[in-house]
């Protein structure tokens, strides 16, 4: 068993100072594999003079499969002791970064292998930890800290940005009342890279963010794309206050939507004193009211003009409905200037007393808005990247059937969405 050349060393590949002992097969079609390491003896820190072998103590790895069955691995670590009775450092005990990390549980090829399974592909961990035969903890604590040690080394993984979106998503629901704990999601619109997560979505722990990276990076950002939040809002003018700032498209345009809906709402509510019912006519046409007219056929315009005629007596969700298509139409200019000038006549019209209340705080917010809605035709970015990676988190949680603490919430998302460079994984380790 001591040549190196041996077909049972050459299958477990630690390196050709590492002997295999024994190979004995366990019940449940496990394998445990005893190994010790043959390398010469080091020096003392201390002293310098060589050290010999006092003893040997085991520590039991969770290894890769072989022929399909978990393996233990058992290291016969080598404690050394100075031979130099008088020298003070007394005993240590060996380190082989090759086989394992320091005061890790895995292997360093089964932890580089688990952290590739669970970033990468978004596996289970309860999935990988039943496929090597060991607990979800090992599992975790090993991609953790193998996910961590990737994307601090990889410098590179976040490029030039011209443009970021800012977005929020639900972390856990916890304690007695399910309260919502939020997360911040900072993404790179341009290609939908993942390039932070910030716990909280108020805007003091995100431009504590922006404010920590490097001027090189933040002053080439051009555009901050949001989805009419006043914290972020905040973040862009304090942190980036050299961007401009889009509003979302999808985002105004389902502004104007629920206004026109609030509005159904309340003429409902005055025609019939209940909600929508199914022979009620507002009630049959709420989703053909949130269609864009031009998806409409003949049938069905004249089935639209027919109910609200029938339940809108003073046209007040025809005027919504006109409004929401102008929203619309705005996205079709070309130019900003001409986008500006139309925004400034629409808000006008929609403010005016004459209308419906809901048609009068849609101006208001698109007043307030108004440098953000129309930078949208300078830029054409929109936070729909950003909502692909919320997504991609969204699978990252649905598969840990939650996530409880946000730093492995965060590094799992960065190691599926962050795009890293897992090349860097084979010559990294945890420390």
């Amino acid at each position: 068993m001591s040549d190196t050349s041996c077909p049972v060393e050459l299958l477990v590949g630690l390196g050709p100072d590492v002997r295999v002992i024994s190979v004995v097969p366990l019940l449940f079609d496990r394998l445990r594999v005893t190994v010790e390491t043959t390398g010469s003896a080091p020096v003392c820190p201390g002293c310098g003079r060589r050290a010999w072998v006092k003893d040997r103590s085991e520590v039991s790895l969770i290894d890769l499969n072989c022929f399909g069955k978990p393996v233990e691995l058992v290291w016969r670590k080598r404690r050394w002791q100075c031979t130099n009775r008088v020298c003070g450092v007394g005993s240590w005990v060996e380190h082989n970064d090759a086989i394992t990390p320091a005061r890790s549980k895995m292997t360093s090829r089964a932890g580089r292998w688990a952290t590739f399974q669970v970033g990468r592909y978004g596996r289970a961990i309860a999935e990988v930890a039943d496929e090597l035969g060991c607990s979800w903890h090992t599992i975790n604590s090993t991609v953790v800290a193998w996910g961590k040690a990737l994307l601090e080394a990889d410098t590179s993984r976040v490029g030039v940005t011209k443009a970021v979106g800012l977005d929020e998503i639900l972390h856990e629901r916890r304690g007695r009342y399910r309260t919502k704990n939020w997360a911040t999601t900072i993404v790179d619109v341009a290609t939908g890279q993942l390039i932070e997560m910030v716990e909280g979505r108020t805007a003091g722990p995100v431009i504590t963010w922006f404010e920590a990276q490097p001027e090189t990076w933040t002053d080439r950002i051009r555009y901050g794309v949001l989805d009419l939040s006043g914290a972020y809002r905040k973040v862009f003018n304090h942190a980036l206050s050299h961007v401009r700032q889009i509003a979302d498209r999808f985002h105004v345009t389902q502004l104007a939507n629920r206004r026109l809906d609030e509005c159904r709402r309340r003429i409902q509510q005055e025609q019939h004193g209940h909600r929508g019912r199914a022979g009620d006519p507002l009630y049959r046409i709420r989703r053909t009211l949130t269609m864009g007219t031009e998806r409409l056929d003949d049938s069905a315009r004249r089935r639209l003009e027919a109910f609200l005629a029938s339940g809108d007596p003073h046209g007040e969700v025809a005027a919504l409905l006109h409004a929401k298509e102008a929203v619309r139409q705005l996205y079709e200019i070309g130019h900003h200037s001409n986008a500006v000038e139309y925004l400034e006549d629409l808000v006008g019209i929609l403010i005016d007393d004459t209308l419906p209340p809901e048609a009068n705080t849609l101006g208001r917010t698109l007043r307030t808005w108004a440098a953000q809605v129309t930078n949208w035709h300078l830029g054409r970015y929109s936070n729909g990247p950003t909502e692909g990676a919320n997504n991609r988190i969204k699978r990252v949680k649905r598969a840990g059937y939650g996530i409880s603490r946000f730093e492995h919430l965060r590094i799992r998302a960065l190691l599926y969405a962050g795009n890293p460079n897992w090349e860097l994984l084979e010559t990294i380790t945890p420390r």
